[in-house]
């Protein structure tokens, strides 16, 4: 990318620079059990090697019948005798006779010839034989071979990150292994002299970090393997021979601090050492300073030094780009309407993100910030489950106005 340092990008910008410059994953696909494949990126699509049921099977507990039988021929009252049963795992053997019916059980092979089930609870059985008013129909209550999937037909897309449901697809076809993209490796450390992490005893003028816990937590539900560098101190040489090492074994590092403009924020002087630096200014608030560069594969991201700012910029431009690093499609922002319950201050300028609580009440969705939105609170997350978006022009809104809300379901998942 060549993208002027000084230009202001918003947020829609950033993530659509940064998910454009990703290539697709270098290193060769692994294969994993299912049992182990939860939230990892699939290399290939997978195709369905069967059909799935593999059979044409009863949908509900009753009886199979063949509706073209000359028994039905007239108005009902039917009465059919009984010559059989199907059970699930035991098939009938025989084909169904002509005119006769079949005991059926959910789930249950139907019988050859058969096409129709009908209802147990819609039947009167009594020696052998069952009477009912209810016509068959072809297809009644019955669930044809591949009714799930069809053998040969796409299961799985490549660069799917497999959820339950995805390997639950994957074990009805009998699949238990599936070739998956590597873990990203990627490398976290924090910089500032006031920094001390929470097992230690705090020195006058230090306070406890806590972005290195919040990022590797937000990044646990991607297929991401985190190494914690530690805390460093406010030093370039320092910093730049961390980044020397850690280039060579990651496919990104991410740091927190030091990426700003005053005298001690050495974070992005010292990343020049050994990689290009494309950008660090975004029209965001909380979080306008955030800086992308790149060193042979991997890519670095600093992030602002004040808590929510770390968080914010982290879901919502350095996920995306993981995630596509991961080989995998970014999820997309979701946005849905609410309404505040209290009047929300605003300063045009930079497209701001507040932490909100999101209540399904009798009126509808209703929004309302979680009080003092200054970026060192990060305890304001804990009553948070979304972001309220005011965009960059927005002058603030009153209670009763309409405001977009990312939920945070969206951003974790």
């Amino acid at each position: 990318m060549d993208i002027s340092t000084r230009e202001m990008l918003d947020i829609d910008a950033a993530r659509e620079l940064l998910v454009a410059a990703v290539t697709p994953p270098a290193g060769p696909p692994e294969t994993v059990a299912i049992t182990a494949a939860h939230g990892r990126v699939t290399a290939n699509a997978v195709i369905a090697p069967m059909n799935v049921p593999p059979f044409t099977a009863s949908a509900m507990d009753g009886y199979a019948v063949a509706s073209g039988d000359d028994v039905f021929g007239h108005d009902p009252p039917f009465v059919v005798a009984v010559n059989g049963v199907s059970r699930a795992g035991h098939p009938m053997q025989q084909a169904l006779a002509p005119n006769r019916a079949a005991r059926v059980f959910t789930g249950a092979p139907m019988p050859a010839r058969s096409d129709s089930v009908v209802l147990q609870e819609n039947v009167t059985a009594s020696d052998g034989r069952i009477r009912f008013d209810e016509r068959p129909r072809p297809g009644r209550w019955v669930r044809p071979a591949g009714h799930d999937v069809h053998e040969g037909a796409s299961l799985i897309a490549m660069g799917r990150r497999l959820n339950a449901f995805d390997l639950a697809a994957l074990a009805s076809a009998g699949i238990a292994e599936v070739a998956v993209w590597p873990r990203l490796r990627v490398a976290v450390f924090s910089t500032g002299d006031e920094l001390a992490s929470p097992h230690t005893t705090l020195a006058p003028g230090q306070i406890f970090e806590s972005n290195r816990l919040v990022i590797a937590q937000l990044l646990a539900p991607l297929p991401i393997t985190v190494t914690d560098l530690g805390i460093l101190p406010d030093d370039e040489s320092a910093i730049a021979s961390m980044f020397a090492q850690a280039v060579r074994g990651h496919d990104a590092i991410i740091t927190s601090g030091g990426v700003s403009v005053g005298d001690a924020d050495f974070v992005r002087s010292a990343w020049t050492r050994v990689g290009s630096l494309d950008f660090w200014r975004l029209a965001l608030r909380p979080g306008k300073p955030l800086a992308y560069g790149r060193a042979g594969h991997c890519h670095f991201f600093g992030l602002p030094g004040n808590p929510v700012s770390t968080v914010v910029t982290l879901l919502l431009v350095v996920r995306p780009m993981l995630e596509a690093l991961a080989g995998s499609t970014p999820t997309p922002l979701v946005r849905i309407d609410a309404v505040a319950t209290v009047p929300i201050d605003h300063e045009p300028g930079r497209a701001e993100y507040q932490r909100g609580r999101l209540d399904q009440t009798n009126r509808g969705l209703e929004v309302r910030p979680t009080g003092d939105q200054s970026s060192n609170r990060i305890a304001s997350f804990s009553d948070a489950n979304c972001l309220i978006e005011l965009d960059k022009e927005n002058p603030g809104v009153l209670a009763g106005a309409r405001v977009q809300v990312l939920p945070f379901k969206g951003l974790l998942s």
